[in-house]
């Protein structure tokens, strides 16, 4: 079921209250690497409100979306500008060029990705994927091969050595959080440490890697998640994503202050203990 359909069982005002609250979650974990979508299904499941469906989480995340573009809006615009010069004076070797030729080689394979899965799983919403006990496992995996990045990668890279390999290579990462309980940030930012980025940049990479994703799941979904009862209307939606976009931003700060000086040990640690405790005390509450 999808919030937009939970909806019509709701008074407005506990709808938008569910929606405030699934907001804040999607704020607080869209880009720290703890993955979004795993604690919209198992927040909401803690509460007794089940699960609010593939729709309405990718339009929540459209405040996330806007909260990134307006953080990272100077980079975008320098990123614009150095494909422009490529187009017109053939400079690809400008490092806004190459950013910009990674980003989209990156997007590239989530869409192909989420084409294909869409046509295989018709019916993803009640896929074994997004089973409370799924998101556990992953999420258990997940954090130990952060680990291994930590351990291992040599984080000496930075933006401005961006190749349009890496792209693809983080691209390839990214379309992995397609599985509940991967994280977008969190498959990103593992396998640009494993490829000897600096961790800011690996975080910074990872924002922008993420806005054409994001903004086309969301996008997609636009219309099945907004239709809504009358006495419902589009309001908690609208809700939901004002208030993704205003945590997302305080999220997105506080993460890129934060690994200027720390490493990801403490979400190892998270991932660790939100995948056991899942097994422990949540996993009876799969439902197809």
């Amino acid at each position: 079921m999808t919030l937009a359909a939970a909806v019509q069982t709701l008074p407005p005002l506990e709808a938008c209250w569910h929606a405030l609250v699934l907001g804040v979650v999607q704020g607080l974990t869209e880009f720290l690497p703890i993955s979004s979508t795993a604690h919209l299904k198992v927040v909401p499941v803690l509460l007794g409100w089940g699960d609010p469906g593939v729709a309405a989480t990718a339009v929540i995340q459209l405040g996330s979306i806007a909260a990134v573009l307006a953080y990272f809006r100077e980079d975008l615009a320098e990123v614009l500008a150095g494909i422009s010069r490529a187009f017109r004076h053939g400079q690809w070797s400008d490092p806004q060029a190459r950013l910009g030729v990674a980003i989209a080689l990156g997007t590239l394979p989530i869409i192909c990705a989420g084409l294909l899965l869409k046509k295989l799983v018709p019916d993803y919403d009640n896929s074994p994927l997004r089973s409370l006990t799924s998101i556990a496992i992953v999420s258990i995996g997940m954090a130990l091969l952060l680990a291994l990045a930590e351990l291992v990668g040599r984080r000496r890279r930075s933006l401005g050595e961006v190749l349009p390999r890496d792209g693809v290579l983080v691209g390839l990462a990214q379309a992995l959080a397609l599985v509940p309980g991967v994280s977008r940030s969190g498959s990103t930012l593992t396998a640009s440490l494993f490829d000897g980025w600096q961790r800011p940049a690996a975080a910074r990479f990872s924002f922008l890697l993420g806005i054409p994703a994001i903004t086309l799941a969301g996008l997609v979904e636009l219309k099945e998640a907004l239709h809504a009862p009358a006495n419902g209307g589009p309001l908690p939606m609208v809700v939901g994503i004002l208030s993704a976009a205003v945590v997302s931003w305080l999220a997105i700060a506080w993460l890129l202050r934060f690994l200027q000086h720390h490493g990801t040990w403490v979400f190892v640690a998270y991932r660790l203990l939100f995948g056991v405790a899942i097994l422990l005390f949540f996993r009876h509450a799969d439902a197809p």
